[in-house]
């Protein structure tokens, strides 16, 4: 039986016990979208620290974290930078740990289904950068199979290597709709992420600047898994009744 345990992991007398009796941890910890005031931080590195802590209290065996593709690379957007800080910890500490990153979620893509509804897609550039993001299912199976593992770190994609001109194509066509594609170029998105960091808090800038990132951007990681972008557009649009 599962048992389920609600705490404020940035809390750290609220997470007591809550590694009792584990042998592994897996943390997707992170901000998305955040509302209650809390900081990339506070979230992704301090709560993360303190589950550590924990872990490292139970003599837990392995300690999986979810990080990002190129998370070395892209520390200068606030909301990685306070992702790897906690994985520069977790690697410096005595845990076992296994780092996945992946390079985006099927999740953060469903952006181009709902601009394909409107009857409208936009990408930035050419639209020929490429990325394969991974379904959530499918990388619960590579974190499944990292248990265990003395793999340090693991570079994670789906199965598809598309564009981005491409993504949109599948989801005009998912909703049988003619394609109508504009391009914004880049130095149009560099002008607004400037605005973005001098006009708003970085809860508010900090996951726009991410994503407006790594869509500009080739983010391309190994292949694993069998669900594809098609499949999970057809999917979402069914249950939300885009489609029959």
């Amino acid at each position: 039986m599962d048992d389920v345990f609600i705490s404020n992991v940035t809390d750290p007398n609220s997470i007591s016990g809550i590694c009792d009796d584990i042998n592994i941890v897996f943390s997707s910890i992170g901000i998305t979208k955040q509302k209650d005031g809390l900081t990339f931080m506070d979230v992704d590195f301090q709560g993360n620290l303190n589950l550590l802590h924990e872990a490292q209290r139970q003599d837990v065996e392995q300690f999986i974290y979810i990080s990002a593709l190129n998370g070395p690379n892209l520390r200068h957007l606030k909301m990685i930078d306070a992702k790897e800080q906690f994985a520069e910890r977790l690697k410096a500490s005595s845990m076992p740990c296994t780092i996945i990153r992946p390079n985006g979620f099927f999740s953060d893509i469903l952006e181009y289904l709902d601009m394909a509804r409107k009857g409208r897609g936009y990408v930035f550039g050419s639209g020929e950068y490429r990325i394969n993001p991974i379904h959530g299912k499918d990388l619960a199976e590579v974190c499944v199979q990292a248990a265990g593992s003395d793999q340090n770190e693991i570079d994670v994609g789906g199965p598809d290597l598309l564009t981005h001109n491409q993504i949109l194509k599948i989801a005009f066509e998912v909703l049988g709709k003619q394609a109508k594609v504009s391009h914004i170029p880049i130095w149009a998105r560099n002008a607004l992420l400037g605005l973005l960091r001098f006009m708003t808090p970085v809860k508010v800038y900090g996951p726009l600047e991410f994503f407006m990132t790594v869509l500009a951007t080739d983010m391309i990681a190994p292949q694993y898994g069998q669900i594809t972008l098609k499949d999970f557009f057809k999917e979402t649009a069914l249950e939300r009744s885009w489609t029959s």
